[in-house]
């Protein structure tokens, strides 16, 4: 699963990584501990509503972090749509919608995963990819708020939840589901919202390569969401 990252890469680091047109929102801080329903900084593409016949535009935009499907009554269902699992997203009633039109990346410097010991402890490793920033595959949603007005600025909320993939490799003994991490050629046809055919989306997802992630241990002060500082990221031991 992915239940924590880290991102402290600034806007204009994403900006010229992901090369987007358009950012969306404040640019917020760094974040060395990101945790469910924080708001986070994704990379989508959409078409602009005031000029539909025009190509999409790839935007940088914070969304808060946990689905809500647009039918859901209220917004207790995001903090248990952190995850999709990457096998069955294009059919679950709560994700196949936006697996379908609705796709981001979710821009990350790596995540943190926690491994049982002998003891029954549960130890953090941070696990992260040859370059600084990776892709994590995922999916945006809009949802309207019933408690406001339709002519309300705030009244559609924007959520995203990461997908997760079976974990092999390095990560395989630490966790046994891992984010599905995109390599750069699959980004553009990831974020085209004019492919829309699930059955074409599943073909990609599947044929995902693995990624090598490094993984090490760090400091169990990870564990609470409140910690939040460079030295999260430090080698147990260093």
């Amino acid at each position: 699963m992915c239940g924590r990252y880290a991102n402290r890469s600034s806007d204009k680091e994403l900006q010229s990584f992901f090369d987007t047109m358009q950012t969306v929102g404040d640019e917020l801080p760094p974040s060395y501990n990101v945790a469910p329903t924080q708001p986070v900084r994704v990379i989508l593409e959409r078409i602009p509503r005031e000029e539909p016949d025009s190509e999409p535009q790839r935007q940088l935009r914070t969304v808060s972090w946990g689905l809500l499907p647009a039918w859901a009554k209220d917004r207790k269902m995001a903090s248990k749509l952190i995850n999709a699992r990457s096998e069955t997203v294009t059919e679950k009633p709560s994700f196949r919608s936006s697996a379908a039109k609705r796709r981001a990346i979710i821009p990350a410097n790596g995540y943190y995963e926690w491994m049982k010991s002998e003891e029954g402890k549960k130890i953090p490793y941070f696990l992260h990819g040859d370059g600084d920033v990776i892709a994590m595959a995922g999916l945006y949603e809009l949802w309207p708020d019933p408690e406001l007005p339709e002519d309300d600025p705030n009244k559609w909320e924007w959520t995203c939840t990461v997908l997760t993939r079976p974990a092999t490799d390095a990560t395989g003994h630490i966790h046994d589901r891992s984010p599905l991490i995109l390599p750069e050629s699959f980004w553009e046809h990831w974020l085209d919202p004019n492919l829309t055919d699930k059955g074409e989306v599943q073909a990609m997802i599947n044929s995902v390569p693995e990624p090598h992630l490094e993984p090490y241990e760090v400091s169990t002060a990870v564990n609470s969401p409140r910690n939040n500082d460079p030295s999260l990221l430090e080698p147990v031991g260093h």
